[in-house]
């Protein structure tokens, strides 16, 4: 409220202002300090502003992370792209480095890759830029959902050519709605406000000589940034004692949690289940038994290749089974609030419990 406030007592309540500056230089701190950032009204304007720094033009193939919101991919179609969704692995649930190779072989000539971390937890970062340097691939990590996640002690969203950040309501930090562009450079952090402003050239008049989008963020929006930026770590840690209260709480289940990597640290955005492939109960009737105690869950991201709207496009999988069908047949979204009460977390369990 105190920089909400600020912004009404100095009538400025617009696009852009003191708040939108102060909050991508407090994200700069945060994150990494080597990278420039530009506030934005969404995480998707965000990755649309990527894909256009990174020139993916009509046709051009690009290599995606297939179990994630649409909201990853949909803008390579904004650009007339063609999304290859590829594969996870068991241990992260991210994008499998195998598969990664085995899509390159196959579109050689993709030169950009879209990945996505799920659920907050860090994808295989070392296979994956290896390999993308390897083929000369521009990286676009969407960390949407793993803002304050690390891997190797670095943040995700700064391992990438181009990073994005998520505010959306439900994300660890918000400001109802904006996301946060991350890039290498001044000069493509300013290219991208200059297109996310309606691509409006430096002239006395409104001179436009290229398309341009209408992406700012709102000073008010970006002063409740500033405000939810200061608790960041603390909802970390909120996170974290909700999973681990989970992880203690099913013991003994056939269930596991959403895994993660030793040298990686999750925020924890989401806490999921995923049942065992030998037992008979699964994630729907969970689903159903967990809605008559009012508790709402959800199944894992359906996977990209199964969606209906993406139906033509090309699946890249290297197991014998596609991981990622697996996961969704066998996986549950679980509360993960972090204004959840130790006493309703336990309601879930418990609640969870009897289905077993």
């Amino acid at each position: 409220m105190t920089f909400v406030k600020e912004a009404f007592d100095k009538n400025w309540i617009a696009p852009l202002g003191f708040n939108c500056d102060s909050f991508e230089n407090e994200m700069i701190e945060y994150v990494n300090e080597d990278c420039k950032a530009l506030s934005l009204c969404s995480g998707t304007a965000a990755l649309h502003l990527a894909i256009k720094l990174a020139g993916v033009k009509r046709g051009d193939v690009v290599l995606c992370s297939d179990m994630t919101f649409a909201a990853t991919v949909n803008p390579v179609s904004y650009e007339g792209g063609v999304q290859v969704y590829v594969d996870s692995e068991r241990e992260t649930w991210n994008m499998d480095p195998d598969a990664l190779e085995a899509a390159f072989k196959k579109y050689p000539n993709a030169k950009v890759v879209m990945l996505a971390h799920l659920y907050g937890t860090p994808a295989k970062m070392d296979e994956i830029m290896q390999i993308c340097e390897k083929h000369g691939a521009i990286l676009i990590e969407d960390a949407a959902e793993a803002l304050s996640s690390t891997y190797k002690d670095e943040q995700c969203g700064t391992f990438g050519k181009y990073g994005v950040f998520s505010f959306n309501g439900n994300k660890i930090i918000t400001t109802s709605g904006g996301g946060m562009l991350i890039t290498r450079t001044a000069e493509e952090r300013n290219y991208a406000f200059k297109l996310a402003t309606q691509a409006r050239e430096p002239a006395p008049w409104y001179q436009h000589e290229e398309i341009g989008y209408n992406y700012r963020m709102s000073n008010v929006v970006a002063g409740i940034g500033r405000g939810q930026l200061l608790h960041l770590e603390e909802h970390r840690e909120l996170k974290a004692k909700i999973y681990e209260r989970y992880r203690e709480g099913l013991a003994g289940l056939p269930v596991t949690m959403n895994p993660y990597l030793d040298c990686s640290k999750p925020n924890f955005w989401l806490s999921c289940m995923l049942i065992d492939d030998d037992c008979a109960v699964d994630p729907m009737t969970v689903m159903e038994h967990l809605a008559e105690k009012n508790v709402e869950s959800r199944p894992i991201w359906k996977p990209m290749h199964m969606q209906p709207v993406f139906k033509n496009n090309d699946f890249i999988t290297v197991a014998d089974k596609p991981v990622n069908e697996d996961i969704f047949a066998k996986g549950l979204c679980l509360p993960s609030d972090i204004k959840m009460t130790e006493e309703e977390q336990q309601y879930v369990i418990d609640a969870v419990r009897e289905c077993f």
